[in-house]
């Protein structure tokens, strides 16, 4: 048993007596190691980034060595005034979107089925689901783009071929069947194989998505099982004594519960498509003539093929300030900090 004074204070109270620091003071001191690490590793580089964006470094020589001269904003003024800029920011916030939407709609989907009581062998299913975590990304980014082939052999256009095969292996079963009548194959059914998933534009873009889909569908689905299992049984049980069906009970049950889980997802998957390289870089260079090239692909062809090292940092200036603006919008009016003690 703790020792103590005929006043009842414990040492730890009369210590704190004489220390010269109250407890919030002494909270203050035990973060400093942590605020001194982040801005070791975080602000630093992107204050000296935008060091970097307002000078005229061309080469990694003039970077380190020091040689740049100071320009002002002038890499902002011709950011802006260059139409490559625009075309990857607006194709960068149209792969965010479209990804995200398909993302959630898959997320959700798969997440119900692996927390529904029907389903045998639940625990087995959701270890498979996430395995697609535990590879690294340019592996499997890789192994797609094979799959996305230009090529005649590649594993997308051999099912478009095995599939114009089966349409018309049915026109001919109904021309067989149908006595006195041609049937012909309408060419809308009909798919031009092989088909240039990388070298068209809406194509390659297609192939961009459904990857990116693949890479992080794993990750928000472990977040919405969590989020499923939190959800109380006895909300869906006075639901169905009410006689409301599996979509009633869906839309006002099951959707309230997890918007929090979903959106705080949504947001961390959307940050990460924002920043995608690797995707793009491997697949086509962003191509086909710079058409899809994400907003950190543009800067980055700045940089290592043009020497636009101000220019580059200029780019990804702006990059973090659109992706810090849209995690502060998206928490602020997604209320995901609602409850948050603030003292």
């Amino acid at each position: 048993m703790a020792s103590s004074t005929g006043t009842g204070k414990t040492p730890f109270a009369r210590v704190g007596e004489w220390v010269p620091f109250s407890r919030r003071d002494w909270g203050l001191l035990l973060v400093i190691p942590g605020i001194v690490l982040f801005s070791s590793f975080m602000l630093y580089p992107i204050f000296y980034l935008f060091y970097i964006s307002l000078t005229d470094a061309t080469f990694a020589g003039s970077v380190i060595g020091g040689g740049a001269e100071l320009i002002g904003f002038d890499n902002y003024v011709q950011l802006l005034s260059d139409s490559q800029f625009w075309t990857s920011m607006s194709v960068t916030w149209l792969f965010v979107a479209v990804s995200l939407v398909i993302k959630v709609f898959v997320a959700v989907g798969i997440a119900l089925l692996l927390n529904h009581a029907r389903v045998a062998g639940k625990r087995y299913m959701r270890a498979i689901a996430i395995v697609p975590l535990g590879f690294p990304a340019i592996f499997t980014i890789t192994i797609w783009r094979g799959m996305f082939s230009d090529a005649r052999f590649g594993v997308f256009n051999v099912l478009l071929g095995r599939y114009n095969e089966f349409v018309q292996w049915v026109a001919s079963g109904v021309d067989t069947l149908v006595f006195f009548t041609a049937v012909s194959v309408p060419q809308a059914l009909l798919v031009d194989v092989p088909v240039g998933f990388l070298s068209g534009r809406w194509e390659a873009f297609f192939a961009y998505v459904t990857t990116e889909v693949w890479l992080a569908y794993p990750f928000m689905v472990i977040i919405i099982v969590s989020a499923l299992q939190d959800v109380p049984r006895e909300l869906h049980e006075a639901a169905m004594v009410d006689g409301a069906g599996y979509l009633h009970r869906f839309v006002n049950v099951t959707l309230p519960a997890i918007r929090r889980p979903v959106l705080f997802a949504s947001i961390l998957t959307a940050a990460t498509s924002f920043q995608q390289f690797l995707i793009p870089w491997v697949f086509n260079q962003g191509g086909p003539s710079r058409q899809n090239e994400l907003i950190i692909v543009y800067g980055y062809r700045e940089a290592i093929s043009f020497n636009e090292f101000g220019l580059s940092a200029a780019i990804l200036i702006v990059a973090i300030a659109f992706i810090g603006a849209f995690m502060y919008f998206a928490v602020k009016y997604g209320r995901l900090a609602e409850g948050v003690d603030d003292s």
